[in-house]
C-alpha cells in the first residue's frame, strides 16, 4: 500500500506524472458535498474526498475502484476506463448501498497532454429516482385502470343489429382512452324504442364518469317516462342534485320510435349536431332548439316534435367531433361533409364518413366522436 503512505504533494505528482504541474485543487474537492475520487490507469483509487471517505471509509484508498462498493467483479461497462482510454467525459448511474448515484467521469490531463487518471463525481439522486420510479409505478397502475375503464365503457354500448323493426349500427371513437360521447338504444315497452346521443363537455376520465351517470340515470328514467321532452326535464332535475360546478354540462338529443304507428318523437337539450333523416328521395335535418343539461337554470322544460317514418327511412346521429375536425387550412369538415356522403346514398355510410373524416383531418383526432345509424327495416 505504497500509495496510502504518500503525502498530498506526492499524490498530486503521482496523478499527473509531473512535479511542475498542478491539475486538481484538492481543497476544493475535499469541500464538495458530492463524492469525488481519482482513479488511475490501473483502476486503483488514489484519492477520495472527505464526503466519500466519511460514507465508505478510509479503506477505499489504494484498492480497485469497484471494491469500494463491496463488489467482487469489475463493472461490465467502466466509464472511468473509457475516459482514460478515449479522453471522453462519460456518465452513468450506479446503485451503491441502496442509493442511486449519477456518476460522471472526466479525464485528468497533464502538461504534456497525456491522460494520467480520471476524476469521478458521484451525485446522490436517490430522491429523484425514487420519485421517478414511484411515478412510473403509479402511471402503470393508472394505465391498467384506464384500460379496464375503456373496456367497461365499450361493453355498455348497445348491441349492433336488429331491435324490433329497426336496425342499429355505430362507430365510437374516443380521442383518448375514455370518451365523453355516449349513446344508447333501449326498449320502453313492446311498442316503443328509445334512442339518444349525448356529448359531455371535455373528454377523458372526468367526461367518461359523466357518461356513466347519464346512462344509469336514463335507464332509470325511462322505466316511468317515455316522452323524450319529459325524460330530458327529469334528467336535468337529477343532474342538478349532483351540485357540480357550472363548467360541467352536456348536450343530448333524445328520441322515441313507436313501431306500431311508425312515429318518431324527439327533443333536444342543446345538442348542436342535428340528426339527419334520409332515404333515397332526399334528407332533412331534425333541427330543434334547447338548452344543455347544466346549472344555468334550476328547472328546464323541453319542446318535442313528432315525424312519420317509413320503411327504409334512416336517421343518422352524430357528435361534433366529426363536424369540427379541421384540415391543414383550418376548414372544418362540417355538416356539409356528412351531407355530401348522405347524398351519395352509400351502403356503408358510417365507414364512408369516417374515412373522409380521417382524410380531411390528416388522421389527427382532437375530440371524441360517435356515429349512430338507425334504419326502419319494416
Amino acid at each position: 500500500m505504497i500509495i496510502m503512505m504518500m503525502n498530498r504533494e506526492e499524490l498530486e505528482k503521482k496523478i499527473i506524472g509531473f512535479e511542475d504541474d498542478v491539475i486538481l485543487d484538492y481543497h476544493v474537492l475535499d469541500g464538495m458535498a458530492d463524492w469525488v475520487r481519482v482513479v488511475d490507469k490501473r483502476g486503483i483509487t488514489i484519492f477520495a474526498n472527505s464526503a466519500m471517505k466519511r460514507d465508505l471509509g478510509d479503506c477505499i484508498i489504494g484498492i480497485e475502484c469497484y471494491q469500494a462498493y463491496g463488489r467482487e467483479h469489475k463493472c461490465s461497462f467502466c466509464i472511468t476506463n473509457r475516459s482514460i482510454q478515449s479522453g471522453e467525459v462519460m456518465q452513468k448511474e450506479e446503485i451503491i448501498n441502496g442509493h442511486y448515484y449519477s456518476v460522471k467521469s472526466s479525464p485528468i490531463i497533464n502538461g504534456n497532454g497525456n491522460i494520467t487518471a480520471a476524476v469521478e463525481v458521484f451525485r446522490d439522486v436517490t430522491r429523484e429516482r425514487k420519485l421517478e420510479l414511484e411515478l412510473i409505478d403509479r402511471n402503470r397502475k393508472m394505465s391498467k385502470d384506464l384500460i379496464f375503464a375503456k373496456k367497461i365503457q365499450e361493453r355498455i354500448l348497445p348491441n349492433k343489429g336488429i331491435l324490433g323493426n329497426i336496425s342499429i349500427d355505430y362507430i365510437f371513437q374516443p380521442s383518448e382512452f375514455l370518451s365523453g360521447d355516449m349513446f344508447d338504444v333501449f326498449q320502453f315497452d313492446d311498442d316503443n324504442i328509445g334512442i339518444y346521443i349525448c356529448d359531455v363537455v371535455g373528454h377523458g376520465i372526468a367526461a367518461s364518469m359523466m357518461t356513466m351517470f347519464i346512462r344509469q340515470t336514463m335507464r332509470g328514467i325511462v322505466e316511468d317516462i317515455i316522452d323524450p321532452a319529459d325524460a330530458l326535464t327529469e334528467l336535468h332535475r337529477v343532474f342538478m342534485n349532483l351540485n357540480l360546478e357550472a363548467d360541467k354540462y352536456f348536450t343530448m338529443f333524445c328520441g322515441r320510435y313507436n313501431r306500431v304507428n311508425h312515429e318518431f318523437s324527439y327533443s333536444n337539450a342543446g345538442h348542436n349536431c342535428a340528426p339527419i333523416k334520409y332515404n333515397n328521395r332526399g334528407y332533412e335535418l331534425l333541427e330543434m332548439k334547447g338548452f344543455p343539461i347544466s346549472k344555468l337554470f334550476d328547472y328546464m322544460e323541453y319542446e318535442e316534435k313528432t315525424i312519420q317514418l317509413c320503411k327504409d327511412d334512416k336517421i343518422l346521429f352524430y357528435t361534433d367531433g366529426i363536424i369540427e375536425a379541421k384540415d391543414y387550412n383550418g376548414k372544418e369538415f362540417g355538416v356539409k361533409g356528412i351531407l355530401d356522403i348522405v347524398e351519395e346514398n352509400s351502403k356503408n355510410l358510417l365507414e364512408e364518413i369516417e374515412n373522409k373524416y380521417i382524410y380531411h383531418s390528416w388522421g389527427e383526432q382532437y375530440d371524441d366522436y360517435a356515429l349512430v345509424l338507425m334504419e326502419v327495416i319494416e
